[in-house]
């Protein structure tokens, strides 16, 4: 079947295709259309004549849209989900789990377009400024581009559409090329759900050649986006003065102090060390486990590790599933010889079935190897003994990334020690940094992104404060 791009409200057919394979059976999904220079430019004309209507559109109007979209996907849930697993190989227990979670996020978004407000100042607090009144409004800042990844083809999309259309924005949004089914099908109920035509537009095709274009255009107020460091950094170079928000990348790490319940720690490690294959910007990356309990730690995690199942995502048993790509497990394996090369010991996993990485667990790994300092985006977790707590969050901090990390800790003083000291964007004591739910404010530090998502919080980066001044003297 061929996939067409949506521009202005409609499908449109483009000069070229590509073919779209499943990462695990590599069956033939789809072909999918890839767009011109010229239909990149229509999106975006037809998103900006469409930020004159959605800029008049009540607030009301907005969140009735939002709240349509959130029960047509509702009742969608079991295709969406399997889309997400045809598409991106993620476990279709999880990829149900993210359509939930998705159906959520546009109703959070429904809340907040009522909610979007300023607030008054008292002028007369500086001298001349008697006999002013003084307020604040938040204005839709226009067209906004959307760039999302394939790990969360879904969710992350509703996380940039949900808080535009709420401040009355429009989007054209380029999907990643590896999953566009489920931002196909987003735009086609935000049709049914009554979207003027032109508030979305779905632009797929060359990340080079359409991100480009939606980064540049001079009709594009705003660029959110989430993915690699290395295309956030060249965004933000090209993007001028639009306004920028990214969601990079992560090395995610946890604490665990002597003391702490290791069973119940476990059971939520292994998960958000392994779900989705890791290839989860929060993923469990790092884990630097006191002396007193690494070895019973190391040894019940690597049991528990070992208990995950393989295979077909679309298997309600399966844990763990292919990797995004053949090319993502060959680097993966790289990373994890050249760790065995420099002395670490590989616990569990380190090997590949096909496109499937099995669930690997490094033990010592010097903070200088790759599966320590870089972002591995796979099935991978390094777990290192440390003396004190105040060593494990100079080893956490020692990282170009800091999106989130955890502590588990029994002491409440070391608990707001690493709160304070932790030089991350979100700090979970007694959780591991996987945590994430869809109205909280996430973003990270450095190499980790600029700006935070979360629909309140998303909606402030897509608005424009203005001030009013009424002189009464």
């Amino acid at each position: 079947m061929k996939k067409e791009l949506f521009i202005d409200g409609g499908w449109v057919q483009a000069p070229d295709y590509y073919p779209l394979y499943s990462p695990y059976s590599e069956e033939h999904l789809a072909d999918i259309a890839s767009a011109s220079n010229d239909q990149v430019d229509q999106a975006i004309e037809a998103a900006s004549r469409a930020a004159v209507v959605m800029r008049a559109m009540p607030a009301h109007r907005r969140a009735a849209i939002l709240e349509k979209l959130a029960q047509l996907l509702e009742e969608r849930l079991e295709e969406a989900a399997r889309l997400i697993s045809l598409e991106a190989a993620k476990p279709i227990t999880t990829a149900k789990l993210e359509v939930a979670r998705t159906v959520q996020t546009y109703k959070f978004a429904a809340e907040e377009a009522k909610r979007i407000h300023g607030e008054t100042m008292s002028l007369d607090a500086a001298p001349g400024g008697e006999g002013r009144v003084a307020y604040t409004v938040r204005e839709p800042i226009g067209v906004i581009g959307a760039i999302t990844p394939f790990n969360f083809p879904m969710n992350l999309v509703a996380h940039k559409v949900g808080p535009a259309i709420a401040a009355g924005n429009t989007v054209v949004l380029k999907p990643a090329g590896q999953t566009p089914l489920t931002a196909l099908l987003i735009a086609e109920l935000l049709k049914e759900a009554g979207l003027p035509d032109g508030a979305l537009n779905v632009v797929t095709g060359s990340g080079r050649l359409v991100g480009e274009r939606i980064v540049t255009d001079d009709r594009v107020k705003m660029v959110t986006f989430t993915g690699s460091p290395a295309v956030g950094i060249g965004i933000r170079n090209k993007a001028g003065l639009k306004r920028v928000t990214l969601e990079l990348g992560a090395n995610s790490a946890v604490i665990i102090d002597k003391g702490t319940p290791i069973d119940k720690i476990v059971a939520r490690s292994v998960p958000g060390a392994f779900s989705f294959q890791g290839q989860v910007c929060i993923s469990l990356q790092r884990v630097y486990a006191h002396e007193a309990i690494y070895d019973e730690f190391v040894a019940k995690f690597v049991e528990a590790t070992s208990k995950l199942k393989l295979g077909d995502p679309l298997d309600p048993a399966t844990d763990v599933s292919a990797l995004i790509s053949l090319a993502d497990v060959e680097r993966a394996l790289d990373w994890i010889g050249e760790a065995k090369l420099h002395g670490a010991t590989i616990a569990a996993g380190g090997t590949a079935v096909g496109n499937m990485l099995l669930p690997t667990v490094i033990l010592e790994a010097s903070s200088v190897l790759k599966v320590s300092c870089q972002e591995a985006f796979a099935p991978i977790v390094v777990i290192q003994r440390v003396g004190t707590m105040e060593e494990a969050i100079r080893l956490v901090n020692d990282s170009r990334f800091g999106l989130q990390a955890g502590i588990y800790t029994d002491n409440i003083h070391t608990a707001l020690d690493a709160a304070e000291k932790l030089h991350v964007g979100g700090v979970m004591i007694n959780d591991i940094p996987t945590f994430r739910v869809d109205h909280m404010p996430y973003g990270g530090v450095k190499e980790s992104g600029l700006g935070r998502e979360g629909l309140k919080y998303a909606i402030e980066e897509m608005t424009e404060l203005k001030l009013i001044v009424f002189n009464r003297n």
